[in-house]
């Protein structure tokens, strides 16, 4: 493993217990005794991560009276023990090679740069445990190392987390302090600007993103690695870290972190390098915020299938966290186009809105066979306008909240049908709008029974059997004729009675 990438345990610390077996006189020292177990608590261990021991000091002898102890380097770490600029920052060595804490000594810098030494040396750990899945009815696990000399260790795991190792008669118990950290993945749904594990977007929306990494002291080598799904297209430059909550008085600074979107080789779409520079200086519990925007693109999914977003954290020793995952969703509606009898008509053309009156028409690209799906601004070729072929048109990449409705308005009807007057509301209701259509196998007619949007257009009033627009007008003339004729006889009768004739 490479313990340079591991800010490890913390102490680890120190065997002196006095065998309960072993009798001894209260002025003489005594044989060192043996640390049987070291065990790591069973709600700490964290499934699946190696733990390792190193010995830096061994006992060499104890006063049972007087409770003093004597200790000397192990002899791979010797040298570096007595190096000033190495473990000499924080031991003192007698000529007798005895070796004390010096006052003050800072305990995480001795044990990161103990590590550092063992990596760069190439020391060999003392034991080496990998602690296994927890097993009904324990939520975690133990790890348990044997029969090890008294002295002082170091305990190094995996995850970058911090250990300890407390004086125990005769065992001693390492205690993991740290845990994977927990990280959230949330999308916003621009209806209300909450944040939650989906939202719903049309095709050619900007979708916003947050990722919150609760991480604590001891965090180690933390590279963030974010994968959308084909019909998400990662924002160049939308990229904020943000410290404890949002906001400008709480953003990062960039230089305390690295973005990568190219030459990455697990199919992810960017990776954030956290320095461990940064990563030294969080003392306590600590949450960063990452931001970020993608746009929903034409190869957007639809229907039924959803657009995704996951992030996964690596950190320690080669570590992962599993995925967390959002989703994005949009939808479609289809168009049937019928006669007041429910029969499918042919002829039809519609424009769409997102206004009750007025507005400008979406633009939308005709994918063919009338299935249209609205227009991104890297679309070419687009249109306004909507062909309903077969009596059906298909519109796809629609948003579906309380906030949006679309408006479908009839710019052309069929032939000897008479066009809507104002424009049909289409509420998406978060999910599809699909027609059930059937067939008459004798007749030919498709006839629309459920679903989707329906449009039904109504035929204006029938005209004579016979005759051409010259026999209407006749009928339409002598109509007039026979009732001023009609108006002329009473008129004729009044002026004759009123004369006595």
């Amino acid at each position: 493993m490479k313990l340079a990438k591991k800010f490890a345990s913390l102490l680890l610390a120190v065997i002196m217990v006095l065998s309960m077996s072993t009798v001894v006189f209260a002025t003489q020292e005594g044989p060192t005794p043996e640390l049987t177990t070291g065990t790591i608590p069973s709600n700490q261990a964290i499934p699946d991560q190696t733990y390792s021991i190193y010995q830096v000091l061994y006992l060499e002898s104890y006063n049972a009276t007087s409770g003093a102890y004597a200790y000397n380097a192990n002899s791979a770490w010797k040298s570096w023990v007595e190096d000033a600029n190495g473990g000499g920052k924080y031991l003192s060595t007698a000529s007798q090679g005895y070796v004390t804490w010096k006052e003050g000594a800072d305990v995480e810098a001795f044990v990161k740069d103990a590590l550092a030494h063992a990596q760069d040396s190439g020391i060999a750990n003392d034991g080496q445990k990998k602690a296994g899945e927890a097993t009904a009815p324990a939520t975690t696990t133990t790890v348990t190392f044997e029969n090890v000399k008294p002295g002082y260790y170091l305990v190094d795991t995996t995850t970058g987390s911090l250990c300890s190792v407390d004086t125990a008669n005769p065992n001693a118990t390492i205690n993991e302090k740290n845990k994977v950290p927990p990280v959230k993945k949330q999308v916003q749904e621009d209806s209300d600007s909450s944040w939650g594990d989906s939202d719903t977007a049309q095709i050619g929306d900007t979708v916003n993103f947050r990722t919150t990494i609760t991480t604590d002291k001891g965090a180690q080598n933390y590279v963030l690695h974010d994968d959308m799904s084909n019909g998400l297209t990662f924002t160049q430059g939308s990229i904020r870290v943000y410290v404890g909550q949002v906001g400008a008085d709480h953003e990062l600074d960039a230089a305390n972190y690295t973005v990568a979107t190219s030459g990455l080789t697990d199919g992810c779409d960017f990776e954030i390098t956290f320095a461990q520079t940064y990563l030294d200086t969080i003392t306590s519990q600590t949450d960063l915020i990452v931001t970020y925007s993608a746009t929903l693109n034409s190869d957007a999914a639809i229907s039924t299938d959803k657009n995704t977003n996951k992030t996964q954290l690596q950190y320690g020793d080669d570590n992962r966290t599993e995925w967390s995952e959002t989703t994005t969703e949009t939808f479609k509606f289809q168009i049937v186009k019928t006669d007041d009898q429910n029969k499918l008509i042919d002829g039809a053309e519609f424009q769409l809105y997102t206004q009750q009156t007025d507005g400008t028409p979406l633009a939308l690209v005709d994918k063919g066979d009338g299935t249209y799906r609205l227009a991104t601004s890297t679309d070419t070729t687009t249109t306004t306008t909507i062909v309903v072929k077969d009596g059906q048109a298909m519109v796809q990449g629609l948003d579906s909240d309380s906030a949006t409705k679309y408006y479908l308005e009839e710019t052309k009807a069929p032939a000897g049908y008479n066009k809507l007057d104002g424009r049909v509301e289409i509420t998406m209701d978060k999910g599809n709008l699909v027609a059930q259509i059937s067939h008459d196998s004798q007749s030919g007619d498709d006839t629309w029974t459920s679903g989707g949007v329906h449009v039904v257009n109504k035929t204006g009033s029938e005209l004579p059997s016979t005759g051409g627009m010259g026999t209407t007008i006749f009928y339409a003339v002598g109509g007039v004729l026979v009732i001023s004729a009609g108006i002329f006889f009473v008129l004729s009768s009044r002026k004759r009675q009123g004369s006595g004739r």
